[in-house]
């Protein structure tokens, strides 16, 4: 597995370059987003790890780059961990968010989660239909009545999630987990509510029952009964 690390900081890049190594990872370190989006076009890596501030730039805009040619994982490390930065960054399709300081064992797990679920995501072969929604999950395409939906990163694992779990009702906290797989310690409830409305708004018709319904005290629920009507 390869990975790019993009960080200015020697002291975390000597403990990073040691730990994710050790860990049989093959790691390439770019200073700089100048030097990131050069080795971007000469190399395809597995999986990113960006730091927010960049001596010329900023991790928000390569990810926003190499999003528009490819999904690849993206993790950032950043200092500042309020929720606008955090649903900003999760909005230019980054995977996970990971606050300075960090323990390096936890950004391991963070790392193994990401991939994991991106290789879970490959192999799924096929189309879920529910109502007049079509997710194409090989291409991670979504499509309602024919027209493709345009959704974030977030929004579209936040789809999975109901789509492989129809008509159960899944918490708050289970939602969470089937996202990042490690509990999103760094997403609040606010940030989970946003995304739901979302994604609710990109899905639903006026007048037509909505896809996900709220189960009051409980959670959200995708019946595929109701997305029917």
């Amino acid at each position: 597995m390869k990975i790019l690390l993009v960080e200015d900081d020697q002291a975390i890049i000597a403990g990073l370059e040691y730990s994710l190594t050790q860990e049989g990872y093959e790691l390439v370190i770019c200073p700089n987003k100048q030097k990131a989006l050069q080795a971007l076009t000469e190399t395809t890596f597995d999986l990113l790890l960006l730091d927010v501030t960049l001596p010329d730039g900023t991790g928000y805009e390569i990810c926003q780059e190499i999003k528009k040619k490819q999904d690849t994982p993206v993790i950032f490390l950043t200092a500042c961990d309020d929720e606008v930065n955090v649903v900003m960054g999760l909005d230019m399709g980054a995977d996970d968010y990971i606050t300075k300081p960090f323990r390096i064992r936890e950004l391991l797990s963070r790392i193994k989660s990401v991939l994991r679920r991106y290789m879970k995501e490959e192999q799924q072969d096929g189309v879920h239909v529910i109502g007049d929604l079509e997710i194409q999950t090989k291409q991670a395409r979504v499509l309602k009545a024919g027209l493709e939906i345009p959704l974030t990163a977030l929004e579209y694992r936040l789809l999975l999630v109901f789509s492989n779990h129809l008509n159960q009702i899944l918490t708050r906290d289970q939602l969470l987990e089937g996202i990042w797989d490690v509990g999103g310690n760094f997403v609040n409830d606010n940030t989970l509510t946003v995304y739901i409305k979302r994604l609710r708004e990109k899905l639903d018709t006026p007048g037509e029952a909505p896809y996900i319904q709220t189960v009051r005290g409980i959670g959200y629920r995708m019946e595929e009964k109701n997305a029917q009507k």
